[in-house]
Formats: C-alpha cells, sequence, structure tokens
C-alpha cells in the first residue's frame, strides 16, 4: 500500500479509502444487503491486514450501525491512533428547524453521536454529507470550528456540492479565522466524471484532497456485462443513478473489460487505477475480500497515456443524479 497526505492537512492515508455503507444492520436502513457485524469485522481487518488505514462511514449510513460496526472493529484490531476514521453528518432537518435547533447545537449533537456509535474521543475527518441550503455556511464553518477547538475533530470536508459552495465555505472560513474544508467526497468514476468540469480544477489549485465515492459505479466497473450481484440487482439508489445512461455507459465498460483481458488484471484494476490518476484516494465498498484485493492491487497498475485516453474517449456528457439532482 501507498500512503499520501491528505490535501493541506497532517493526515497520511492509504491511496484507497474502505468505504462503510456496506456494513450495518440490513433491516435499518435503505440498503437490504448490507453485511451484519461479524461478517463486516472481517472485511475491515482484511482491510486493515492489507495497509489501508482510511475508513469511511456516515451518521446516515444503517441509522448509525455502520459507524457502531466500525468502531467496535477497530477497537479489536487496531490502535486508534493507527486509523484514519472519517464520518459524515446531514444538514438540519425541517424538524430541528421548527424546534429552534441551531447549527451550532445540530453538529455536537450529530457529532457526539457519532462518536458514542464508534467508541472513539475523536473523528480525523469530520464531513458535512451534502450542502445545507436552510443554514447559513458562516454558522456552519463556526461551529465546525468550534468542535475542533474541542479536540473532537481533526480535520473538516464536505460531500456532494457544487465547486463553488466549498469555495465560499472556504473563503469564508479564510475570513474568519476557521478552519477550511480539506477534502471534497463527490461522484466520480470512469462513467460518470462531471466533478472535471469546475471541482477537480478547483481543488488541484487549492490542494483539496478528492476522495471520490462510488469509484467503482456501485459495481458496474468491476464486473463483466451481464454478470450480477446483490447489490446489483437490489440497489435501487445505484439503479436510479446509472439505469438511464446504461447503453452509452456500456460501451466504457467494454473497454475496461478488453484492457483487462490485455493487461491480465481485473476490471477493478483497471478502473481504479485510472480513477488514481485523477485523485488522492478514492473510496471503495468492500463485502468480500476480493474486493480488497482489487483496490489494493490497483495502486500499483499503471495505465500509459493512450490507454488512459482508450479508457476516456466514449465518455459523453451525464446529468447530475442522487443528491446533486435532487438539490440543483
Amino acid at each position: 500500500m501507498e500512503y499520501v497526505k491528505l490535501g493541506d492537512s497532517d493526515l497520511m492515508v492509504s491511496k484507497v479509502c474502505l468505504g462503510c455503507m456496506g456494513f450495518g444492520e440490513a433491516q435499518k436502513g435503505m440498503h437490504s444487503w448490507t453485511l451484519p457485524y461479524e461478517e463486516s469485522k472481517k472485511i475491515i481487518k482484511y482491510a486493515l491486514d492489507n495497509g489501508i488505514n482510511f475508513f469511511d462511514t456516515a451518521m446516515g449510513y444503517q441509522r448509525g450501525t455502520s459507524e457502531a460496526f466500525l468502531g467496535k472493529a477497530i477497537k479489536e484490531y487496531a490502535k486508534r491512533e493507527d486509523v484514519i476514521i472519517a464520518t459524515k453528518f446531514i444538514p438540519r432537518t425541517q424538524e430541528e428547524i421548527e424546534q429552534g435547533i441551531d447549527a451550532k447545537q445540530h453538529i455536537e449533537n450529530c457529532l457526539n453521536g457519532s462518536l458514542k456509535r464508534l467508541d472513539m474521543d475523536y473523528v480525523d475527518l469530520y464531513i458535512l454529507h451534502m450542502w445545507d441550503y436552510n443554514t447559513p455556511i458562516e454558522d456552519i464553518m463556526a461551529a465546525l470550528h468550534d468542535v475542533i477547538r474541542q479536540g473532537k475533530v481533526r480535520y473538516i470536508g464536505i460531500s456532494n456540492c457544487y465547486a463553488w459552495q466549498i469555495a465560499k465555505a472556504n473563503e469564508i472560513a479564510k475570513a474568519k479565522g476557521y478552519e477550511q474544508f480539506v477534502s471534497i467526497q463527490g461522484h466520480y468514476n470512469l462513467i460518470f466524471r462531471e466533478e472535471e468540469r469546475e471541482m477537480k480544477p478547483y481543488c488541484v489549485a487549492h490542494n483539496i484532497a478528492m476522495t471520490p465515492y462510488s469509484a467503482l459505479a456501485s459495481g458496474r466497473l468491476a464486473k463483466h456485462p451481464g454478470e450480477e450481484s446483490k447489490r446489483l440487482s437490489e440497489d435501487i439508489y445505484a439503479k436510479g443513478k446509472y439505469d438511464i445512461t446504461h447503453d452509452e455507459d456500456l460501451a466504457i465498460i467494454h473497454r475496461v473489460e478488453e484492457l483487462a483481458e490485455k493487461k491480465g488484471v481485473s476490471m477493478t484494476e483497471i478502473s481504479l487505477a485510472w480513477l488514481l490518476t485523477k485523485v488522492i484516494s478514492p473510496i471503495i465498498g468492500a463485502t468480500k475480500p476480493h474486493h480488497i484485493d482489487g483496490a489494493v492491487k490497483a495502486v500499483t497498475v499503471k495505465l500509459t497515456d493512450e490507454e488512459i485516453i482508450y479508457l476516456e474517449e466514449l465518455y459523453k456528457p451525464h446529468s447530475l443524479v442522487g443528491v446533486m439532482a435532487e438539490n440543483k
């Protein structure tokens, strides 16, 4: 495994991050395919054994049981100081707004809940899961500054936002003397490249780490066309993101398949090797050990300029999907 500094932070993270959305009690969230604890901890331990030190979860994953599973496994298999833990908080709810709960109270409540479930005193990276359109960003940055001063958070990041939004937040933070977002977790992979328009150039210019989710398009970039899995058949949210562009994406997936065969590696390795030419540490999901194997091997796969062009040249602009489509 190779390690890299996360943007302007002091965090040294593995070049692949284990996303923990696949862990948690299946009956408690939006996903039916998640792993129970005994299976989750085996995957987490396997990731640790293979050099992965960066783990990403969220309070919203399976109603917090993902956080609980991750915290319990880390306590069993690793020293806290040897791992980088990221978790995410959601914007204020309408109910909270009606109750007069402000950004400071909301963030403290969310963070304290996450720390309790993780059974940890602090998180290394605390991420706003999506832009909060109902709360002034000035208030959010001030509240995040407070929890950093309290020692409960080391660095902050953001997910699911536009480039102008993270730029606005960081300029406000700079003017106020607050900490800035050091990372962005957006939707980015070989068949969804809209982050290249504005977000990627902004991040390069300001040394903000890109740690994209859906690095393998919910498995579509890792499997041969026609190959099935429990997630591919049951993940309704992912279907909503990818089914509409299935035909044009399939041509790119065929090229991944072709290049993988030519180089004697897996489709996972090709897809992630391409993404690793663009970003710091992509987030990969894993529900089986071989998912970890492919991600780790991808770090050492080198693509030529010609191979990169071959993978990229069929891409067509996509409409925003998922959270970004809901908030556009």
